[in-house]
């Protein structure tokens, strides 16, 4: 084919400012829904959040209403779920301090990282071994399970290119089993302090580092006291900060283990900017420079941005794909829960023994 000849392919249309709007007006809705069921009293007292619930609300608009209807939203859908939720990953960083990890010592932070990688790593070897689930599917679950639920999930999938149904079969496994947590753990510590003494601040330990979610932390916390509580609470921070270096050591491991065309080279590394930023923010607090008001008002608008993503998220998911998935993201869930539950315990108490 000569010059003169060779055709190219035509440009693409620039996308109109006003064409997402109606996309993150949906998701918008959805999320503005869910804050507002959250901040009730019963849903607090089990410890759904305002994310928990945007991605139930999405999922039943988006197969509720026309599939017209979602197809019109899509620029707005793909916007909320891939810059708004990196934005408010970032934001999430003011939750933290570096001081958090003096709060628990090495004995905490050695916990979290052995919790962490054994979870996952467990999550990887029996996703496809086991359950024969998808290498992306199994790597979304287990990180939702090793580090902080619904939100892990959501920072991990730019890095490991899930597709809407894959992070919603990943949130729905982890969210699921987190929730059951809630009731498990302070179940457990009253039966075993019946025969054996056990401190409020082990049991706290162990929950902060095995639990999914921080709200699910808080609540089963506080089940058995404030001490158990507040000990909880930081141990799940500390896990959380460990949210950005598993995502860049995940991207390199990704990219090597990811098989190249024939004749060209392996997919290059992903660099999640967004987790430097979260580490970033995370200093900055550290700090202590940031008045009270403009903590609260970033933590607004994390809650916010991370709630319409997960609107969106649930808005693009389609049950039929779910449906497809099986049970197996389900009992992946279920082993990894049960890990955390006693594999968890050996691991604090290991750790408890080694440090005297």
């Amino acid at each position: 084919m000569t010059a003169a000849t060779r055709s190219f392919p035509a440009p693409l249309a620039p996308i109109a400012p006003w064409r997402p709007l109606r996309g993150l007006l949906l998701a918008a809705t959805a999320a503005a829904a869910a804050t507002a069921l959250g901040s009730l009293g019963w849903p607090q007292a089990h410890g759904l959040s305002a994310l928990t619930l945007a991605i139930a609300i999405g999922l039943v608009a988006g197969n509720l209403l026309p599939a017209r209807a979602i197809a019109a939203s899509a620029d707005g859908l793909d916007l909320a779920r891939q810059r708004l939720l990196r934005a408010g990953i970032v934001l999430y960083g003011l939750r933290l301090t570096f001081q958090d990890i003096g709060h628990v010592g090495l004995a905490g932070v050695a916990i979290d990282a052995a919790v962490l990688c054994s979870t996952f790593a467990l999550a990887c070897t029996l996703g496809p071994r086991v359950f024969g689930l998808d290498r992306t599917t199994s790597l979304l679950i287990g990180a939702g399970s090793s580090i902080c639920g619904a939100a892990a999930v959501l920072a991990t999938a730019p890095v490991v290119r899930g597709r809407p149904e894959q992070v919603a079969v990943a949130v729905a496994a982890v969210v699921g089993f987190g929730s059951l947590a809630m009731f498990v753990y302070p179940a457990l510590y009253h039966a075993v302090a019946a025969t054996h003494p056990v401190s409020a601040t082990s049991y706290g330990l162990w929950a902060g580092s095995t639990i999914h979610e921080v709200a699910q932390v808080v609540a089963a916390g506080h089940a058995v006291g404030e001490t158990a509580a507040d000990t909880a609470v930081i141990a799940k921070m500390v896990r959380v900060m460990m949210l950005a270096p598993f995502l860049v050591a995940l991207s390199a491991w990704s990219a090597r283990s990811r098989p190249a065309a024939s004749g060209q080279p392996r997919p290059p590394i992903v660099i999640p900017w967004f987790a430097f930023g979260f580490v970033a923010l995370s200093g900055l607090r550290s700090l202590d420079v940031l008045p009270a008001a403009a903590l609260a008002v970033a933590g607004n608008v994390d809650l916010a941005l991370l709630a319409v993503a997960m609107a969106a998220l649930g808005l693009t998911t389609r049950l039929s794909a779910m449906k497809a998935a099986g049970l197996a993201p389900l009992g992946l869930g279920a082993a990894l829960a049960a890990w955390l539950v006693a594999g968890g315990a050996a691991i604090n108490a290991g750790v408890a023994a080694l440090a005297g």
